[in-house]
């Protein structure tokens, strides 16, 4: 497994690196947005995770995890020391997989660098295209459609809603929801935000979001879609 590290701060830098290193991944490192950049647009195919640095001094790892979510569904985990909730939300609308505060402990990041491979790696097996009802959802491409027309969602949005998909007509617990997303739980992905994520997607999908009957609530019990 090949992770680009993008990290200004060579300390961490080479720490990061040495750890990844014991923990048998190949590293690529980068301390500069316009380095990492050439890197993800001629060596993207042999990348497996991404690990950026949030605040760079040319640029941001915004920058960095929009081009490769651009080209490649493969996973993006930041790095950053602003502990604020707005820009968390940002980066993970924008298709990041987690993060992580600094300081943080090597054992924490390892965990999560491996829960993150492991749910990408799980999807392997999944039908290219699934089909429910007016929506399909093309896993190839990480899109869903309804009616054949594309509807926006956030990669998180995607992944849950790819969640009931693949469990169609089981009833799941909020719980096996929120680990089937965040192997790794922070305080930030809690039961308040799954309870907004299925607002989005009824939103998003159900002909009448107040009278859902995509994504059902079974009462007492969690959610199902599908018979």
């Amino acid at each position: 497994m090949k992770i680009l590290v993008v990290e200004d701060d060579k300390t961490i830098a080479t720490g990061l690196e040495y750890s990844l290193q014991n923990e048998d991944f190949e590293t690529v490192l980068c301390y500069q947005c316009e380095a990492a950049k050439k890197i993800i647009s001629e060596q993207i195919d042999q990348i497996d995770l991404f690990l950026f640095d949030l605040s760079l001094p040319d640029g941001s790892g915004y920058d960095l995890c929009k081009l490769v979510k651009q080209q490649s569904d493969k996973p993006v985990i930041f790095l950053t020391a602003v502990d604020d909730e707005v820009n968390v939300v940002m980066g993970l609308d924008m298709g990041a997989d987690d993060y992580i505060t600094k300081p943080f402990r090597i054992r924490e990041l390892l965990s999560r660098i491996k829960s993150v491979l492991r749910r990408y790696t799980n999807q392997v097996g999944v039908k290219p295209i699934i089909e429910i009802g007016k929506i399909k959802i093309n896993t190839l491409e990480g899109k869903i459609y309804k009616n054949e027309v594309e509807v926006y969602v956030t990669a998180l949005e995607y992944r849950l809603f790819l969640i009931f998909a693949t469990h169609i007509g089981q009833v799941l617990t909020r719980s096996q929801l929120l680990e089937r997303i965040w192997d790794v739980a922070g305080d930030f992905v809690n039961d308040n935000t799954l309870t907004v994520y299925i607002k989005r997607l009824r939103e998003k999908l159900e002909d009448d979001p107040q009278k859902p009957t995509l994504i059902k609530t079974v009462r007492g019990m969690g959610y199902k879609v599908g018979d």
